[in-house]
């Protein structure tokens, strides 16, 4: 979001569909699926994997208990290409999530009522996870019990994160 908002790059803030409305004459995504996000999640992702490398490179427990570095060395470009594809993951797979909410004229960044609403709590927290899991997948065999496992995890560390930002006033909502 940091970068979203600054003030460079914004020849990139144009919605990811373009505009194109679909059967139901809605937008596919809507105006906060931009260029601009996409292309920050994929350098963000590169910049923060190579930051993380470099954390675990000061402890053997945090190498050891890492799921992309059991089958791979812990380098500078090994980490930039994993950043650049959990960014790729993360980017792709919050699309499904706004498609769906755009078909339920469910505004971005906001839910529904009901049952519902807890639902997409969960799936706008998880849906960049399943990804990123999955990216996670190319260098670690896991279950399919583990991959839900990751993913539930996942989420509800995105959801406590958001509630933390919240409490500290740099959230403006906490779901």
């Amino acid at each position: 979001m940091i970068w979203c908002k600054l003030p460079v790059c914004n020849f990139m803030k144009k919605p990811i569909d373009g505009g194109v409305l679909v059967w139901d004459k809605r937008r596919l995504f809507g105006d906060n699926k931009t260029w601009k996000g996409f292309i920050g999640m994929i350098l963000g992702g590169a910049v923060l994997t190579i930051l993380w490398g470099l954390i675990c490179e000061t402890s053997t427990f945090l190498t050891v208990h890492n799921y992309i570095y059991i089958t791979r060395e812990n380098t500078i470009l090994y980490n930039a290409v994993m950043g650049v594809l959990f960014g790729i993951a993360y980017a792709i797979f919050e699309l499904p999530n706004s498609f769906i909410k755009r078909r339920m004229d469910i505004k971005p960044g906001k839910t529904t009522g009901g049952f519902k609403k807890v639902l997409f709590i969960f799936m706008d927290q998880a849906d960049s996870i399943f990804g990123c899991v999955l990216v996670v997948c190319i260098v670690y065999s896991m279950s399919i019990q583990f991959y839900f496992a990751y993913v539930l995890v996942g989420a509800l560390t995105h959801i406590i994160l958001n509630m933390l930002l919240y409490l500290v006033k740099l959230r403006k909502n906490m779901f």
